[in-house]
Protein backbone atom coordinates (compact mmCIF):
# COMPACT_ATOMS: atom_id res chain seq x y z
CA UNK A 1 0.00 0.00 0.00
CA UNK A 2 2.76 2.34 0.52
CA UNK A 3 3.42 2.29 -3.57
CA UNK A 4 0.31 4.17 -3.83
CA UNK A 5 0.61 6.66 -1.01
CA UNK A 6 3.92 7.59 -2.49
CA UNK A 7 3.25 10.17 -5.09
CA UNK A 8 6.76 10.01 -6.81
CA UNK A 9 6.70 6.46 -7.45
CA UNK A 10 3.10 6.19 -8.39
CA UNK A 11 3.99 8.96 -11.30
CA UNK A 12 7.21 7.29 -12.22
CA UNK A 13 5.51 4.10 -13.01
CA UNK A 14 2.34 5.57 -14.94
CA UNK A 15 4.88 7.38 -16.78
CA UNK A 16 6.80 4.22 -17.67
CA UNK A 17 4.00 2.54 -18.50
CA UNK A 18 2.66 5.41 -21.45
CA UNK A 19 6.44 5.51 -22.45
CA UNK A 20 6.67 1.67 -22.84
CA UNK A 21 3.00 1.43 -24.62
CA UNK A 22 3.96 4.75 -26.89
CA UNK A 23 7.02 2.39 -28.28
CA UNK A 24 5.36 -0.68 -28.38
CA UNK A 25 1.92 0.21 -29.78
CA UNK A 26 2.84 3.74 -32.11
CA UNK A 27 6.82 3.99 -32.74
CA UNK A 28 8.01 0.34 -33.70
CA UNK A 29 5.21 -0.42 -35.64
CA UNK A 30 5.45 3.00 -37.58
CA UNK A 31 9.04 2.44 -38.24
CA UNK A 32 8.07 -1.24 -39.04
CA UNK A 33 5.33 0.09 -41.87
CA UNK A 34 8.18 2.40 -42.93
CA UNK A 35 10.59 -0.42 -43.67
CA UNK A 36 7.97 -2.35 -45.35
CA UNK A 37 6.33 -0.02 -47.21
CA UNK A 38 7.15 1.68 -50.56
CA UNK A 39 5.71 3.69 -53.08
CA UNK A 40 4.17 1.89 -56.23
CA UNK A 41 6.75 1.52 -59.19
CA UNK A 42 4.38 4.44 -61.18
CA UNK A 43 3.07 6.44 -58.45
CA UNK A 44 3.67 10.13 -59.36
CA UNK A 45 4.71 12.83 -56.61
CA UNK A 46 3.24 16.01 -56.30
CA UNK A 47 4.53 18.73 -57.79
CA UNK A 48 4.71 22.06 -56.62
CA UNK A 49 1.57 23.57 -57.23
CA UNK A 50 -0.09 20.34 -55.96
CA UNK A 51 1.77 20.57 -52.61
CA UNK A 52 0.89 24.39 -51.73
CA UNK A 53 -2.98 22.95 -53.25
CA UNK A 54 -2.70 20.30 -50.05
CA UNK A 55 -1.72 23.08 -47.73
CA UNK A 56 -5.00 24.98 -49.01
CA UNK A 57 -7.19 21.82 -48.95
CA UNK A 58 -5.99 21.68 -45.29
CA UNK A 59 -6.71 25.45 -44.56
CA UNK A 60 -10.24 25.62 -45.63
CA UNK A 61 -11.43 22.10 -43.64
CA UNK A 62 -11.88 20.19 -46.53
CA UNK A 63 -10.49 16.96 -45.19
CA UNK A 64 -13.48 17.47 -42.46
CA UNK A 65 -16.31 16.28 -45.20
CA UNK A 66 -14.30 14.23 -47.17
CA UNK A 67 -12.24 11.19 -47.10
CA UNK A 68 -9.01 9.90 -49.17
CA UNK A 69 -9.66 6.16 -48.06
CA UNK A 70 -10.93 3.45 -50.46
CA UNK A 71 -12.16 0.39 -48.75
CA UNK A 72 -12.59 -3.08 -49.40
CA UNK A 73 -16.26 -3.15 -49.33
CA UNK A 74 -18.77 -3.38 -52.26
CA UNK A 75 -20.05 0.05 -51.93
CA UNK A 76 -16.90 2.13 -51.90
CA UNK A 77 -16.28 0.77 -55.79
CA UNK A 78 -17.55 4.19 -56.99
CA UNK A 79 -14.45 5.93 -55.30
CA UNK A 80 -11.48 3.78 -57.16
CA UNK A 81 -10.80 0.86 -59.45
CA UNK A 82 -9.55 -1.12 -56.39
CA UNK A 83 -9.41 -1.12 -52.53
CA UNK A 84 -6.47 1.48 -51.02
CA UNK A 85 -3.44 -0.50 -49.76
CA UNK A 86 -0.56 0.78 -47.52
CA UNK A 87 1.82 1.42 -50.42
CA UNK A 88 -1.07 4.18 -51.64
CA UNK A 89 0.38 6.57 -48.77
CA UNK A 90 3.92 5.13 -48.55
CA UNK A 91 5.06 8.28 -50.52
CA UNK A 92 3.57 10.70 -48.09
CA UNK A 93 6.14 13.08 -46.25
CA UNK A 94 5.49 15.76 -43.31
CA UNK A 95 4.66 19.09 -45.04
CA UNK A 96 7.40 20.77 -42.64
CA UNK A 97 9.13 20.22 -39.11
CA UNK A 98 5.94 21.56 -37.36
CA UNK A 99 3.16 20.23 -39.74
CA UNK A 100 1.97 16.65 -39.84
CA UNK A 101 -0.59 16.39 -42.83
CA UNK A 102 0.50 13.92 -45.02
CA UNK A 103 -1.92 11.71 -44.66
CA UNK A 104 -5.24 13.29 -45.10
CA UNK A 105 -7.43 9.96 -45.12
CA UNK A 106 -10.33 11.57 -43.26
CA UNK A 107 -13.26 10.59 -41.11
CA UNK A 108 -16.19 11.15 -42.81
CA UNK A 109 -18.00 11.49 -46.37
CA UNK A 110 -20.61 14.55 -46.16
CA UNK A 111 -18.86 14.72 -49.27
CA UNK A 112 -17.50 12.21 -51.87
CA UNK A 113 -13.95 10.17 -51.25
CA UNK A 114 -11.62 12.01 -53.26
CA UNK A 115 -9.00 9.42 -53.48
CA UNK A 116 -9.68 8.79 -56.90
CA UNK A 117 -10.83 12.62 -58.18
CA UNK A 118 -8.20 13.31 -60.20
CA UNK A 119 -8.94 10.66 -62.51
CA UNK A 120 -13.13 10.62 -62.61
CA UNK A 121 -12.79 14.50 -62.48
CA UNK A 122 -9.87 15.77 -64.52
CA UNK A 123 -11.48 18.71 -65.70
CA UNK A 124 -9.56 22.02 -64.39
CA UNK A 125 -12.78 24.18 -65.87
CA UNK A 126 -15.27 21.69 -64.17
CA UNK A 127 -13.03 22.17 -60.17
CA UNK A 128 -12.95 25.75 -60.66
CA UNK A 129 -16.65 26.08 -60.95
CA UNK A 130 -17.53 23.99 -58.25
CA UNK A 131 -15.86 25.83 -56.12
CA UNK A 132 -16.92 29.23 -56.64
CA UNK A 133 -20.19 27.84 -56.43
CA UNK A 134 -21.03 23.77 -56.33
CA UNK A 135 -25.00 24.29 -56.76
CA UNK A 136 -24.03 25.29 -59.97
CA UNK A 137 -22.63 21.83 -61.17
CA UNK A 138 -24.40 19.62 -58.70
CA UNK A 139 -28.05 21.04 -57.74
CA UNK A 140 -28.16 19.20 -54.29
CA UNK A 141 -24.65 19.80 -53.47
CA UNK A 142 -24.04 20.75 -49.41
CA UNK A 143 -20.66 22.26 -49.84
CA UNK A 144 -19.89 25.65 -48.85
CA UNK A 145 -19.07 28.15 -51.70
CA UNK A 146 -15.85 29.54 -51.72
CA UNK A 147 -15.62 32.91 -53.25
CA UNK A 148 -13.09 34.42 -51.73
CA UNK A 149 -10.85 32.31 -53.89
CA UNK A 150 -11.99 34.33 -56.90
CA UNK A 151 -11.68 37.58 -57.74
CA UNK A 152 -13.72 40.01 -60.27
CA UNK A 153 -11.60 41.84 -63.02
CA UNK A 154 -12.69 44.36 -65.78
CA UNK A 155 -9.65 44.26 -67.69
CA UNK A 156 -7.59 40.96 -67.38
CA UNK A 157 -3.85 40.61 -67.25
CA UNK A 158 -1.37 37.69 -68.51
CA UNK A 159 -2.01 34.50 -66.70
CA UNK A 160 -5.36 35.08 -65.67
CA UNK A 161 -7.44 32.22 -66.06
CA UNK A 162 -11.10 32.91 -66.82
CA UNK A 163 -14.00 30.78 -64.78
CA UNK A 164 -16.75 31.00 -67.00
CA UNK A 165 -19.98 31.27 -64.36
CA UNK A 166 -23.75 31.34 -65.48
CA UNK A 167 -25.31 34.24 -65.50
CA UNK A 168 -27.58 33.10 -62.50
CA UNK A 169 -25.05 32.85 -60.10
CA UNK A 170 -23.48 36.12 -60.65
CA UNK A 171 -26.11 37.82 -58.91
CA UNK A 172 -25.59 41.43 -61.54
CA UNK A 173 -22.15 41.30 -61.15
CA UNK A 174 -20.25 42.57 -64.05
CA UNK A 175 -16.18 41.61 -65.04
CA UNK A 176 -14.51 38.57 -65.72
CA UNK A 177 -14.11 35.92 -62.82
CA UNK A 178 -10.54 35.01 -62.62
CA UNK A 179 -9.16 32.45 -60.54
CA UNK A 180 -6.38 33.06 -57.81
CA UNK A 181 -3.29 31.69 -57.06
CA UNK A 182 -4.91 29.34 -54.11
CA UNK A 183 -7.60 28.44 -56.37
CA UNK A 184 -5.24 26.88 -58.93
CA UNK A 185 -2.82 25.27 -56.36
CA UNK A 186 -6.03 23.71 -54.80
CA UNK A 187 -7.34 22.48 -58.34
CA UNK A 188 -3.88 21.30 -58.87
CA UNK A 189 -3.87 18.49 -55.90
CA UNK A 190 -7.32 17.57 -56.40
CA UNK A 191 -6.60 16.78 -60.13
CA UNK A 192 -2.93 14.83 -58.75
CA UNK A 193 -5.42 12.56 -56.33
CA UNK A 194 -5.34 9.42 -58.45
CA UNK A 195 -4.91 5.79 -57.53
CA UNK A 196 -1.82 4.41 -58.92
CA UNK A 197 -2.23 0.98 -61.25
CA UNK A 198 -0.50 -1.98 -59.80
CA UNK A 199 2.82 -3.22 -61.59
CA UNK A 200 2.20 -5.35 -64.46
CA UNK A 201 0.86 -8.67 -63.98
CA UNK A 202 -0.19 -7.67 -60.18
CA UNK A 203 -3.76 -8.95 -60.11
CA UNK A 204 -5.70 -6.14 -58.48
CA UNK A 205 -7.74 -7.38 -55.05
CA UNK A 206 -11.03 -7.91 -55.19
CA UNK A 207 -13.79 -5.67 -53.45
CA UNK A 208 -15.37 -7.57 -50.77
CA UNK A 209 -19.26 -8.69 -50.83
CA UNK A 210 -19.03 -8.34 -54.91
CA UNK A 211 -22.64 -9.34 -56.28
CA UNK A 212 -23.43 -12.16 -58.54
CA UNK A 213 -23.38 -10.73 -62.04
CA UNK A 214 -21.76 -8.00 -61.88
CA UNK A 215 -19.21 -6.96 -64.60
CA UNK A 216 -15.43 -8.18 -64.03
CA UNK A 217 -13.08 -10.96 -64.36
CA UNK A 218 -15.28 -13.76 -62.99
CA UNK A 219 -18.79 -12.39 -64.75
CA UNK A 220 -19.70 -14.95 -67.73
CA UNK A 221 -20.81 -13.84 -71.59
CA UNK A 222 -24.51 -13.96 -70.28
CA UNK A 223 -23.81 -11.42 -67.65
CA UNK A 224 -21.78 -8.70 -69.61
CA UNK A 225 -24.35 -9.51 -72.40
CA UNK A 226 -26.64 -7.66 -70.49
CA UNK A 227 -28.22 -4.37 -70.83
CA UNK A 228 -26.53 -1.75 -68.28
CA UNK A 229 -28.25 1.25 -66.95
CA UNK A 230 -27.00 3.44 -68.96
CA UNK A 231 -29.01 6.24 -66.99
CA UNK A 232 -26.85 5.33 -63.72
CA UNK A 233 -23.49 5.03 -65.72
CA UNK A 234 -24.30 8.76 -67.24
CA UNK A 235 -24.41 9.57 -63.78
CA UNK A 236 -22.06 8.30 -62.28
CA UNK A 237 -19.15 9.78 -65.19
CA UNK A 238 -21.07 12.75 -67.33
CA UNK A 239 -23.85 14.15 -65.32
CA UNK A 240 -21.88 16.62 -63.21
CA UNK A 241 -21.27 18.68 -66.79
CA UNK A 242 -24.00 18.43 -68.49
CA UNK A 243 -26.39 18.02 -66.04
CA UNK A 244 -29.01 15.31 -65.32
CA UNK A 245 -31.68 17.36 -68.46
CA UNK A 246 -28.72 17.00 -71.04
CA UNK A 247 -28.67 21.04 -71.15
CA UNK A 248 -25.24 21.56 -69.97
CA UNK A 249 -24.32 25.14 -68.58
CA UNK A 250 -24.29 28.12 -70.88
CA UNK A 251 -21.11 29.43 -70.85
CA UNK A 252 -19.43 26.42 -68.77
CA UNK A 253 -20.02 22.88 -70.05
CA UNK A 254 -22.00 22.48 -73.56
CA UNK A 255 -25.68 20.30 -74.09
CA UNK A 256 -25.75 17.24 -75.28
CA UNK A 257 -29.57 18.07 -76.06
CA UNK A 258 -30.19 18.41 -79.20
CA UNK A 259 -26.58 18.06 -79.85
CA UNK A 260 -25.68 17.08 -83.90
CA UNK A 261 -22.65 14.56 -82.24
CA UNK A 262 -25.06 12.87 -80.21
CA UNK A 263 -28.00 12.65 -82.96
CA UNK A 264 -25.51 11.45 -85.62
CA UNK A 265 -26.28 8.06 -86.74
CA UNK A 266 -21.88 7.94 -87.84
CA UNK A 267 -21.42 7.39 -83.63
CA UNK A 268 -17.38 7.67 -85.06
CA UNK A 269 -17.23 10.95 -83.71
CA UNK A 270 -18.94 10.69 -80.41
CA UNK A 271 -16.96 7.34 -79.49
CA UNK A 272 -14.03 9.70 -80.20
CA UNK A 273 -14.75 12.47 -77.90
CA UNK A 274 -15.51 9.96 -75.03
CA UNK A 275 -12.34 8.10 -75.65
CA UNK A 276 -9.94 10.78 -75.98
CA UNK A 277 -11.70 13.96 -74.89
CA UNK A 278 -12.23 17.14 -76.97
CA UNK A 279 -10.22 20.15 -76.62
CA UNK A 280 -11.61 22.41 -79.71
CA UNK A 281 -14.55 23.14 -77.46
CA UNK A 282 -11.99 26.05 -76.05
CA UNK A 283 -12.58 28.09 -79.52
CA UNK A 284 -16.63 27.54 -78.62
CA UNK A 285 -16.33 29.01 -75.01
CA UNK A 286 -16.20 25.92 -73.39
CA UNK A 287 -13.98 24.61 -71.47
CA UNK A 288 -11.41 20.60 -72.44
CA UNK A 289 -13.47 17.61 -72.36
CA UNK A 290 -11.29 15.01 -70.58
CA UNK A 291 -11.11 11.59 -71.69
CA UNK A 292 -13.63 10.01 -69.60
CA UNK A 293 -13.44 6.66 -71.39
CA UNK A 294 -10.41 6.11 -70.67
CA UNK A 295 -9.87 8.05 -67.61
CA UNK A 296 -12.70 6.19 -66.25
CA UNK A 297 -11.91 2.67 -67.73
CA UNK A 298 -14.85 2.33 -69.37
CA UNK A 299 -16.11 -0.74 -70.99
CA UNK A 300 -17.66 -0.93 -73.93
CA UNK A 301 -20.77 -2.10 -72.84
CA UNK A 302 -20.66 0.53 -70.34
CA UNK A 303 -20.26 3.27 -73.12
CA UNK A 304 -22.76 1.57 -75.44
CA UNK A 305 -25.14 2.40 -72.93
CA UNK A 306 -24.14 6.13 -71.91
CA UNK A 307 -24.58 6.52 -75.36
CA UNK A 308 -27.82 5.30 -75.79
CA UNK A 309 -29.31 7.07 -72.65
CA UNK A 310 -27.81 10.28 -74.26
CA UNK A 311 -29.12 9.28 -77.86
CA UNK A 312 -32.94 8.57 -76.13
CA UNK A 313 -32.94 11.05 -73.61
CA UNK A 314 -34.56 14.60 -73.35
CA UNK A 315 -36.11 14.80 -77.01
CA UNK A 316 -33.27 13.20 -78.73
CA UNK A 317 -34.40 10.43 -80.78
CA UNK A 318 -31.23 9.14 -82.61
CA UNK A 319 -30.26 5.33 -83.34
CA UNK A 320 -28.83 2.99 -80.86
CA UNK A 321 -25.51 1.41 -80.92
CA UNK A 322 -24.48 -1.90 -79.81
CA UNK A 323 -21.77 -2.76 -77.39
CA UNK A 324 -19.93 -5.06 -80.88
CA UNK A 325 -20.49 -1.57 -83.01
CA UNK A 326 -18.95 0.91 -79.96
CA UNK A 327 -15.81 -1.73 -79.75
CA UNK A 328 -15.10 -1.72 -83.25
CA UNK A 329 -14.79 2.33 -83.67
CA UNK A 330 -13.05 1.77 -79.78
CA UNK A 331 -10.41 0.16 -82.22
CA UNK A 332 -10.66 2.45 -84.88
CA UNK A 333 -10.45 5.79 -82.74
CA UNK A 334 -7.25 4.46 -81.13
CA UNK A 335 -5.51 3.66 -84.12
CA UNK A 336 -6.28 6.96 -85.18
CA UNK A 337 -4.82 8.79 -81.95
CA UNK A 338 -2.06 6.77 -82.31
CA UNK A 339 -1.12 8.02 -85.94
Amino acid sequence: MDFFNNHKQLFTSAFLLFAVLTLFVCIIPALNNEQNNAPLPHAIPLDDQAILGKAVFVANGCVACHTQQVRNVDMDKVWGSRPGIAADYADNHRTDFWRNTATLMGTERTGPDLTNIGQRQPSADWHLVHLYNPRIVVKESIMPAYPFLFEVKDKLEKGDVVVNIPEEFRKGGKGKIIASAEALQLVAYLKALKQTKLPDGTPEPDFLYKKVGELGSGSTQKETSKELNGAMLYTNNCQSCHQANGEGLKGAFPALKGSKIVLDENAELMVNIIMNGYSARESEGFGAMPAVGTNNRLKPEEIAAIMNHEKTSWGNSAKKVTAEQVKKLMDVVKVKAAK
